[in-house]
């Protein structure tokens, strides 16, 4: 991702983006499309935290999904009635070139008849199969590494890196996500949190919690 934005974005306001995300799918329908392929991609955000529960916790917005930013193409050619428009600071670009690729991370799969979103494809920084965590590049993992699944096999994103994530800004949302989880978090993966929160948010008020 660099960090020019091209022209050509367009901002939707809180409503339209709201009635545009009433129908965004849910894991299992990503998971049956994306069956059998070979791009490692992983349920991220709040519906994995409620994957590793294993139980819806609360309503969800939107989807998102993780894949290497190489890999995306093959993620896309199984939507192939859909467009993916990309996503960047407030903006949306419809049908985007390579440059609004390139300088953006998230992708939404469009519906070009209805107009509606439905899901998100993180587009992910990557070396070959190691992970890159765009907030701390020195923070590398394999993929093998940071993907779990379900019993009925949806992949989904670790939980202490989607509580990592949701650190920055800490929204009510997130706040309640991190309070739920906790208790379900094992003494090695409240660690590994902890960890990466001194590495990439110091003096984090979680960090008190996730010692005790």
């Amino acid at each position: 991702m660099t960090e020019a934005l091209p022209p050509g974005g367009v901002v939707l306001d809180a409503d339209e983006l709201d009635a545009r995300w009433a129908d965004a799918w849910r894991p299992e329908q990503v998971a049956e499309r994306l069956g059998g392929v070979s791009a490692p991609w992983c349920v991220a955000a709040g519906w994995a935290l409620d994957l590793f529960r294993g139980s819806q916790s609360r309503p969800h917005d939107d989807l998102e999904i993780a894949v290497p930013a190489a890999r995306f193409p093959e993620i896309r050619d199984r939507f192939p009635e859909f467009v993916f428009d990309a996503v960047g600071t407030g903006q949306v670009w419809p049908t985007p070139g390579a440059e609004a690729l390139a300088a953006t991370y998230q992708t939404w799969a469009r519906d070009p008849a209805s107009g509606q979103f439905l899901f998100d494809v993180f587009r992910e920084p990557h070396e070959g199969g190691t992970w890159i965590c765009r907030r701390d590049e020195s923070l590398r993992l394999p993929y093998d590494a940071i993907v779990e699944r379900t019993a009925d096999g949806i992949p989904y994103l670790l939980p202490e890196l989607v509580l990592l994530f949701k650190a920055k800004a800490i929204r009510a949302k997130d706040q309640a996500d991190f309070d739920g989880v906790l208790p379900l978090l094992s003494r090695p993966r409240r660690d590994a949190l902890a960890g990466w929160l001194e590495r990439v948010h110091p003096g984090h008020p979680w960090l008190a919690e996730l010692a005790g």
